[in-house]
Parts: structure tokens; sequence; C-alpha cells
């Protein structure tokens, strides 16, 4: 198909303000994506939209295999569906009170703050 340009799984972007470290969730406009690499403010990067993700939550939040999961840009950590945040996929492991990560699986879909 001569009009193909990519997978999508990986996009280049620019670095937000203040810059991203590797691994570092971030919010381009209606994309969600993880940072392949660590970026100043406005260098291009790549960012995965797809795949797994171990990623940071607050202490106290507790999440259920298969619960939805949503981005806080403000703190950057995985919550529940709330108002003002991105929903960007689903827990695939429970993660219990006390706990500072979650596993999530990406949806990859365009997102805005509920």
């Amino acid at each position: 198909m001569k009009n193909f340009i990519q997978t999508g799984a990986m996009i280049s972007v620019p670095a937000p303000a203040g810059g991203v470290a590797s691994g570092q969730g971030m919010i381009v406009g209606g994309l969600f994506g993880i940072a392949a690499t660590t970026a100043q403010e406005g260098t291009s990067l790549e960012i995965a939209t797809t795949g797994v993700y171990d990623l940071p939550k607050a202490p106290a939040t507790v999440f259920a295999l298969g619960d939805r999961v949503a981005w806080d840009d403000t703190a950057k950590v995985i919550a529940p569906p709330a108002t003002g945040l991105y929903p960007v996929g689903v827990a695939i492991t429970a993660a219990g009170n006390g706990t500072v990560i979650v596993r999530v699986r990406l949806d990859g879909v365009a997102t805005v703050a509920a």
C-alpha cells in the first residue's frame, strides 16, 4: 500500500516543557506515550503508544487486575479515571496499598482529559 507510513507503535514528538526522562509517561495533545529516551525540552524523541509498562502510582492507590487507568499529567502517575485525568489503558496486575508501581497495557488510542 503506497500510503502506509508506519505501525504507530512508536511516534516522534517534541519533548515537553522541562524535558522528559526515559520511561516517563507524557501527554502530547490527545496522545499518551512512554518516552523511549531522555530528552531535553523541544528536542525530538520517540514515544511508545502501545505495549505493557510498569508505571508509577501513588502508594495509597489500589488497582485490581482489569481496572481502567488514567494518567495524571500534573502528578505524573497512573490513577483511577476521574475528572481532569487522561484515560490510557488497563491495569494488567493488581497493585495494592503501599506499592508505587502498576503494570499497564496502553490502549494506544487518542485521549482527552475526562
